[in-house]
């Protein structure tokens, strides 16, 4: 072997490289040991300790403990807990603010046309815009419309539309830039432990936020989701405006509201409730609080006498329709006007902003809801209602955010938490005239459109100082004041997806990944001796482990997480790395067989297997950098361990091992070694099977196969997932077993509008994972909340689950009970994203490998067998997922992984094919320049010769994988099982079909078995 030096020299320097990283945990390991015991002692020492540690240096004399733990091998969140979130900004907004004449009726409908056409193209926002804009005003230009103000130095009327275009991108990527800031500034406030936040390439407009340990979602998404746009508004008192809301309940009278809540136990009783509380008269204290305390004991009181039938109730509604769901306040109240129960409070919108409320209610009128639930109901089910006063010709608010400068959390001097601000001199000079003109009145907080607190003015606040008080908590005025600091975002920002995974069941992951893949080692290792003997088999088990601690060391290196699905890739990067060593030995025990003596016979063996084994890794490596571009989270993890995986194993398998082999030669040992046992010696040898012959048979057997799963294309079709659906998956931990059927009709009409499912997790059926569409397209970031809230609410009723408190339900790590253990979340646009990228992704691998093989190979018949059988092999593992989900007793939901494992069955496969042909190249090549020579022959002849490895290679991969499937828990059970089919099918298709496919194309014609049989007797 050449460049012995340079070998040597790579697996010292990697060797002295990945000591160096992983050393970084054992270092944080051992300081997190003495802590633990230190809390053992005395509790809360132990993290002192640390604390005290953070920023000293621990280690060499360079790093501190904080960069000893920002170097160790990290642990995704599905490993270790916590919650990951894709936030979209909202481009249509950026542009819009941007924009001027935004009533001019060709903006309008191009903006209308572009969000329509977003949904389901892959172009962009501002392109989708401008091609709209250009058809609903031919001959206009874009400057008219964004030669404003804050365009200006950016943008003049004289502007090209290209220019304009380059202008409104350059704004884009600024609002993306700015929201990126203000989002990693809230996120450090909160306390977060190694958050990790990024802009995602190639996907303008999100930002992905990983953030470990979390146990408070709905925290995190309030403060994530909240632009930060304070408003201080005029407030109109009570009894001017409910004379005009009874005005517009009359004239709704004898209609029928479409209601948005259909779950019917939940609205018989908001109905029957309010139906009642219609004729309540409560008198409303100066602040308008006594009355709603009145109306909501009136409410209580009332709960006694609920006896009407149906009909009564909904002729209550046609003749009350307004105040039937809403009960306004009565007396001489401030700016509080009503209140009514979450459940309607999108009823009560539908008639508050209608077109007839609009000619009815006083034009400078602004109805907005309270931010949380009145502090008079217990409940936390009912909402005020508040009238603002619009003041300014433009309809914005007197008195903004923009005048804060700081924002903290403190206690009112009755101990209540509240958020104190400090404005700027401006801001203070504004403050003081808007409070002098409203004594006596209310003044509204508003904070993205919900109304925090409306306190009554008594007098003239000078100074710039003020405080907002209301029903908060320690926790509410923490994230306000950290939301208010931190600045107003540049443009709404919605969840578009998220990942929530408790603590325990990140543990569990731990548990079931190690076991799977020390079990699957163990098996290789016993293996690889069994066929090839103690001193060769133990030689390709230490370069697995070579290889296992290379993996590791430049994963730290690269500061990548380890996840499940990497473990997963690990194990399988083991699988295919045994793969290099069965070629090399197999091809040994050829030449050792045609009489060359052992040091010739190794020489051979590594010379003739490299072509193949450098194209079959290469070939994987291309459909692993496709999964690794296209895929998102847990695919891209798998993908970076396999490619590490597989580079390494080609390094360890046919660069060092080799080195070890001359070495050993060189001083005389191991002469006489045979690569085989007794168990292997005769272990598929001398096969002359005529597979080229039975074609017909194997081609009417895949028609037939084919066409049964095209029938069930059509019929059963596919179990899509969230990912290509949109919504929302919920594991549930129940207290019982339950039926997953039992927990669907449980659900059917708790989420009113959207489509259900429930699917159990394991055998015990106490985990059932709960999926659901439920406003998926909204906005509103309190949708999630009230999903969760539905969810706990229809569980509970039914009785499966005993947990009382909403709270402890959301909280990830909490068991007892009942509660949600991990969720997820993926947005119709990012469901878009997803689908597209996986038809691309899968034609793009199809595509590249026929190129390669065509480069390699220099003839297009390799291209087309491959390429033929890969794809019969795709169509057959999606088949059977169509064939078999709702029969087997787990999940077979085409998701993100599941397109991940189809990918990485075309790469496997293509291994085989790659052997094959590379076979067939060889002996095509030996028989140059003879006469009279039998092309069937020599495709059998291949087929036959690589069948051992074929079978050996297929083996130990199967063997991989049945330990993941079995052992590595439910989250890629799925993965696991595509990809077993996918390592039986594709095997098969190598040899049935790949090869006579590629004999066809040449424009040959194939002998049948008995044609054969009858030329061998002549």
């Amino acid at each position: 072997m050449q460049n012995k030096g340079l070998v040597k020299f790579i697996a010292l320097a990697l060797i002295l490289v990945c000591l160096f990283y992983l050393s970084f945990s054992f270092v944080t390991r051992h300081y997190d040991s003495k802590a633990a015991a230190m809390e053992q002692v005395k509790p809360g020492s132990g993290q002192s300790y640390l604390d005290s540690l953070k920023n000293e240096k621990v280690y060499m004399g360079i790093y501190s403990l904080q960069q000893c733990r920002e170097m160790e091998i990290g642990l995704g969140l599905d490993l270790k807990g916590g919650m990951n979130v894709i936030l979209e900004i909202s481009v249509p907004d950026v542009v819009d603010v941007l924009a001027d004449h935004k009533k001019d009726a060709a903006y309008v409908k191009s903006m209308s046309e572009a969000k329509k056409e977003e949904e389901k193209s892959q172009k962009d926002f501002i392109t989708l815009f401008i091609d709209a804009y250009k058809r609903n005003a031919p001959g206009h230009r874009l400057a008219e419309i964004f030669a404003t103000q804050q365009m200006k130095g950016k943008v003049s009327t004289n502007s090209s539309d290209s220019e304009v275009e380059k202008a409104l991108r350059d704004e884009v990527a600024a609002a993306v830039d700015n929201s990126f800031n203000i989002v990693r500034t809230r996120i450090d406030k909160f306390g977060v432990v190694q958050p990790n936040i990024q802009k995602l390439e190639g996907q303008d407009g999100r930002i992905m936020v990983e953030m470990p340990g979390i146990k408070e979602p709905e925290r995190v998404r309030k403060l994530l989701q909240g632009s930060a746009n304070l408003e201080f508004w005029e407030t109109y008192n009570a009894q001017q405006i409910v004379p005009y809301l009874s005005q517009l309940n009359q004239k709704f009278a004898g209609r029928d509201i479409e209601s948005t809540d259909s779950t019917t136990a939940a609205k018989d009783e908001a109905v029957k409730e309010e139906a009642k509380d219609t004729t309540a008269q409560t008198q409303a204290a100066a602040d308008g609080k006594s009355g709603m305390a009145a109306a909501i004991n009136a409410k209580s009181g009332a709960k006694a006498n609920l006896n009407k039938d149906e009909k009564a109730i909904e002729e209550a509604k046609k003749q009350n329709p307004l105040f039937a769901i809403f009960q306004p306040v009565q007396g001489d109240g401030l700016s509080l006007v009503g209140y009514a129960s979450y459940r309607d409070t999108a009823d009560v919108n539908k008639i508050i902003y209608s077109e007839e409320a609009q000619q009815i209610l006083p034009q400078d009128l602004k109805l907005l809801w309270s931010a949380k639930p009145s502090e008079f109901d217990k409940k936390g089910e009912i909402y005020e209602l508040y009238a603002l006063k619009v003041t300014s010709a433009d309809g914005r608010a007197p008195l903004e955010g923009d005048v804060v400068v700081n924002a903290k959390d403190e206690f009112t001097q009755f101990g209540q938490p509240c958020v104190s601000m400090q404005m700027n001199s401006d801001g203070a000079r504004r403050w003081a005239q808007l409070t002098k003109a409203n004594i006596g009145k209310a003044i509204a907080i508003v904070l993205d459109g919900s109304v925090y607190s409306a306190p009554r003015v008594n007098g003239e606040i000078d100074g710039g100082n003020s405080q907002i008080t209301g029903n908060f908590t320690i926790e509410d005025t923490k994230d306000l004041a950290n939301t208010l600091k931190s600045g107003k975002m540049p443009a709404p920002t919605r969840i578009v997806q998220e990942e929530v995974v408790g603590p325990s069941l990140g543990a569990q992951s731990i548990r079931q990944g190690l076991i799977s893949f020390v079990i699957a080692f163990v098996l290789l290792m016993i293996y690889m001796v069994i066929l090839y003997n103690v001193i060769p088999g133990m030689l390709a088990n230490c370069a697995l482990l070579l290889n296992l601690f290379f993996t590791f060391g430049i994963l730290t290196s690269f500061q990548a997480a380890l996840t499940m699905p990497g473990i997963a890739g690990i194990v399988l990067s083991l699988g295919t790395a045994v793969d290099a060593n069965v070629l090399i030995y197999e091809r040994i025990k050829e030449e050792l067989r045609s009489g060359k003596g052992i040091k010739s016979a190794i020489n051979a063996g590594y010379s003739n297997a490299f072509s193949a084994i450098f194209d079959s890794n290469v070939t994987s490596i291309i459909t692993g950098v496709i999964l690794y571009v296209f895929g998102t989270g847990p695919i891209r993890g798998f993908a970076t361990t396999w490619i590490i995986g597989i580079c390494i194993s080609f390094f360890t398998a046919v660069f060092l091992t080799r080195l070890v082999y001359e070495h050993q030669m060189k001083k005389d040992k191991w002469l006489d070694l045979t690569f085989t046992t007794a168990f292997s010696k005769n272990l598929m040898q001398n096969c002359n099977y005529n597979f080229m012959g039975m074609y017909k048979k194997t081609f009417i057997i895949v028609g037939i196969i084919l066409a049964l799963f095209i029938v069930s294309f059509f019929t059963r079709g596919l179990s899509k997932s969230i990912d290509f659906t949109g919504g929302r998956n919920y594991v549930v931990v129940m207290d019982k077993a339950v039926e997953p059927e039992d927990v669907r009709t449980a659900l059917a009409d708790a989420f009113p509008g959207s489509n259900v499912s429930a699917i159990a997790l394991g055998t015990d059926h106490k985990t059932i994972r709960i999926s659901t569409n439920y406003k998926i397209e909204s906005n509103d970031p309190t949708i999630d909340d009230e999903a969760e809230n539905i969810l706990f609410k229809a569980l509970s009723t039914s009785g499966m689950i005993s947990q009382k408190d909403v709270a402890a339900f959301k909280n990830p790590d909490i068991r007892q009970g009942g509660s949600i253990i991990s969720s997820s979340k993926v947005g119709p646009s990012v469901a878009k994203d997803i689908t597209h990228g996986a038809v691309v992704s899968v034609i793009l691998a199809l595509i590249a490998i026929f190129i390669y093989i065509l480069i390699r190979f220099r003839n297009v018949a390799f291209s087309v067998g491959s390429v033929v059988a890969l794809t019969i092999d795709t169509i057959v593992v999606i088949g059977f997922f169509s064939v078999l989900w709702g029969i087997v007793p787990f999940s077979l939901e085409i998701d993100q992984t599941f397109i991940g494992a189809i990918l990485t069955v075309v790469g496997y496969s293509i291994n085989d094919k790659a052997v094959v042909f590379d076979r067939v190249r060889e002996m095509l090549n030996l028989q140059k320049g003879r006469k009279n020579i039998d092309i069937q022959k020599t495709f059998n002849s291949a087929v036959n010769a690589t069948l051992a490895r074929t079978v050996n290679t297929s083996g130990t991969t199967l063997l991989v994988l049945l330990c993941i499937f079995f052992l590595g828990g439910e989250s890629i059970r799925s993965f696991s099982f595509a990809m077993s089919l996918g390592v039986i099918v594709g095997t098969l298709s190598s040899i049935f079909i790949a090869t006579p496919v590629a004999y066809l194309t040449m424009g040959r014609t194939i002998k049948e078995d008995k044609e054969v049989e009858v030329a061998e007797k002549k």
